[in-house]
């Protein structure tokens, strides 16, 4: 099992497109209220903000909505992750109303499964896919 992140973690990623790779650097601050207030000199100026809630917890869903509320006036590309994917049995915020929300604010909406990989790698893809030409060798934020 993965340590949970503290403060914040650095990781790399690749995506491989028809015409080009597009190589994430990812910093992943965890999202965690206690580090809201370092959460600026990680997003700033990345090209994309990937925010992760908990489909089995509601507040983890509010919670994120108050990440899209903060970068919504970016240029930033968010997109938004309903993790947990395999615990549907537990699920307490139904795909519909959160792929509601993002149609609304205009965000990619994907669930993804940290412990399976399901959509994980789509997810990427999919934002690679999204960015506009001049933002593929920038940041990519994980909130």
């Amino acid at each position: 099992m993965k340590e949970p992140t503290i403060g914040a973690a650095f990781m790399t990623q690749t995506v491989s497109l028809s015409s080009e790779v597009v190589k994430y650097e990812i910093w992943d601050t965890a999202g965690q209220e206690r580090y809201k207030s370092l959460a600026p000199m990680y997003y700033r100026g990345a090209a994309a903000a990937v925010i992760v809630f908990d489909i089995t917890s509601r507040e983890s869903f509010d919670a994120a909505k108050s990440w899209v509320a903060e970068l919504q006036n970016t240029d930033t590309l968010i997109a938004l992750a309903g993790n947990k994917s395999d615990l549907e049995a537990s699920r307490a915020v139904e795909r519909e109303m959160a792929k509601s929300y993002a149609d609304q604010m205009g965000i990619l909406y994907m669930e993804t499964s940290a412990k399976s990989g399901q959509n994980v790698n789509e997810l990427f893809h999919e934002i690679a896919v999204r960015l506009p030409k001049q933002s593929k060798d920038q940041r990519c934020s994980i909130l």
